[in-house]
């Protein structure tokens, strides 16, 4: 069952990969030192600037084989409050190998995520924890912050490759409760780290405070490297 479930998967992905090339135009570029294969040994992805449940339209910009590692090892902790919707749930249950329903709070949930994590395991994750909407702010009216959780994976991986993904924002694709819009460019700033290096540089003996020196370091990175986003005209 795990070859048919991951290659259910793998098909899923790739179809999407198709029609994001189809419809949308991708401006995609390396940020900081690369290494010659960036995507080798990749155990971490951080996706920051999350904005719309659209954000698949990425996969236009990533290898077959990354996908591959997706759909075979991949590891995502979703929202329950995403899984539980009728159809786009649906298709986010399909979206890796291992899809958690998370409630956003530390509780099983969170610790089934780290329960899962093998030593092939790729986790992807949106390391701020909720959506931004196109007023810049959460759905509660406050700034976008980044959530402990990724520390937490850091750890529980230690070594490999840790990619961060900087979003240009897809509020000009699909805001929250909108009608999505096509042929739009979505842009996308990737950063390749070595995991164990940067726990390292973070490390200070103390889990809270490497938790603290974490988040404050992806807030940097993302409000520097993300594109700038280009929110759709309002008639």
């Amino acid at each position: 069952m795990s070859i048919v479930r991951s290659a259910i998967v793998f098909t899923l992905l790739v179809s999407l990969k198709f029609l994001s090339r189809l419809f949308y135009r991708h401006d995609f570029a390396w940020v900081g030192e690369t290494p010659d294969d960036p995507w080798a040994n990749i155990r971490v992805v951080g996706f920051l600037n999350h904005t719309s449940l659209f954000e698949p339209v990425f996969l236009g910009m990533v290898p077959n084989r990354f996908i591959w590692r997706l759909a075979a090892h991949g590891v995502v902790p979703a929202a329950d409050k995403t899984t539980d919707r009728p159809l786009v749930g649906l298709i986010f249950k399909f979206v890796a190998h291992h899809v958690i329903a998370i409630t956003r709070q530390r509780d099983d949930t969170w610790f089934q995520v780290l329960s899962k994590i093998d030593p092939d395991s790729m986790v992807v994750l949106a390391p701020e924890g909720r959506m931004k909407r196109d007023t810049g702010l959460d759905v509660h009216g406050k700034p976008m912050t980044v959530r402990g959780g990724i520390a937490d994976i850091l750890l529980a991986v230690k070594e490999g490759r840790l990619l961060l993904a900087y979003s240009g924002g897809l509020h000009h694709v699909q805001a929250p409760g909108r009608v999505p819009n096509l042929f739009k460019t979505v842009r996308l700033r990737v950063e390749n780290l070595d995991v164990a290096q940067y726990i390292a540089d973070r490390s200070s003996g103390d889990p809270e405070q490497f938790k603290k020196n974490v988040i404050l370091d992806l807030q940097e990175r993302r409000d520097r490297l993300c594109p700038e986003e280009r929110p759709a005209k309002v008639a």
